[in-house]
């Protein structure tokens, strides 16, 4: 098994998640943050310059079976990119083991 952590644009969401709901990644959990990138030279817009370096993004926590890992990863750099500096980052760690609390299954059966 392996935890996929995403940040995307926040406005990328529904694409992402439309993605992943068709390679049946269906549970994930995912939150809004704001993080510091390396772009710095902000955008003007209307005559004002708005700072691209602090930036709200959505952040995604996936855990899935080993089987599912490339497909995962593949539908969010498809539906998360736009070719601009700040699409986001993906990271791959190792999960040991997960159970399922409402009937105590283990390992990758609990994440069916």
């Amino acid at each position: 098994m392996k935890k996929i952590e995403a940040i995307i644009r926040k406005s990328k969401f529904v694409e992402v998640k439309a993605a992943l709901h068709k390679v049946e990644v269906n549970f994930f959990s995912y939150w809004d943050v704001t993080g510091v990138g390396n772009e710095k030279e902000g955008h003007v817009y209307r005559g004002i310059t708005y700072s691209t370096s602090e930036i709200q993004r959505r952040y995604l926590s996936i855990v899935v079976n080993d089987d599912f890992v490339e497909k995962t990863i593949d539908a969010i750099i498809k539906s998360a990119a736009t070719d601009k500096v700040g699409d986001g980052k993906i990271f791959i760690l190792p999960v040991e083991d997960a159970y399922r609390i409402r009937t105590g299954e283990k390992g990758g059966q609990s994440l069916n």
